[in-house]
């Protein structure tokens, strides 16, 4: 028996994904969360098997919750889902030691096989995350240029996107202000980019704020 958690903020979205395991004999439904806070307390509790985690939750995001989760239970298997298509965020989720990233609207035979793979200590990978894989070992130069980032470098990008400050980052991450200005000297290199509007902008353009 597969024990599951379903960490998401949606409850008709837990609903469908509970109805769905109810289905096969090899899965328990044994915890859920609708908040940042709540799948945290999930993991540390260490009640579940495999995570399902939501990228968009309402406290905090995904991305910051899986780095909290690997730096206290780096045993466990998340399974990423998100609303956003694959190319926005799978790479840079698998970098920060997601173990597989699902679309909310795969099918439920699909759900349940990654659920298995990541319980079997594998990852799961879709055909249109393996196609991403593949064009990063390629270097297509049509890459997304965020893809190129470190998973710390992601967060705080995502932050100054959002219009944080510095200061502001560095106090939610943990990091001094020397550091985070360290970071944002890194991403814009990375990127091609001159200063904190044209992150936003870009962030706007690729679909990667809430």
């Amino acid at each position: 028996m597969i024990r599951v958690a379903i960490c998401d903020d949606h409850q008709i979205v837990r609903a469908g994904f509970k109805q769905i395991f109810s289905s096969s004999g090899d899965f328990d439904v044994v915890a859920e969360g609708a908040t940042g806070r709540e799948a945290l307390d999930i993991a540390r509790r260490e009640i579940c098997d495999v995570l399902l985690l939501d990228i968009a939750m309402p406290d905090q995001s995904g991305i910051d919750i899986l780095r909290t989760i690997r730096q206290g239970q780096p045993n466990l298997p998340v399974l990423i889902l998100s609303g956003y298509p694959a190319q926005q965020y799978a790479l840079n989720l698998f970098k920060m030691g997601a173990n597989g990233y699902l679309n909310k609207e795969c099918d439920a035979d699909e759900l349940k096989t990654a659920v298995r793979t990541v319980f079997q200590g594998r990852r799961y990978v879709s055909s249109t995350v393996g196609e991403l894989l593949a064009q990063s070992f390629d270097r297509d130069p049509n890459t997304a240029l965020h893809t190129e980032l470190s998973d710390r470098e992601f967060q705080v990008f995502l932050r100054l996107a959002k219009g944080a400050t510095v200061s502001d980052i560095g106090n939610a991450l943990s990091l001094s202000i020397k550091t985070v200005s360290t970071y944002r000297t890194r991403i814009m290199e990375k990127m091609g980019l001159q200063s904190n509007s044209d992150l936003t902008y870009y962030a706007m353009k690729n679909n990667l704020l809430d």
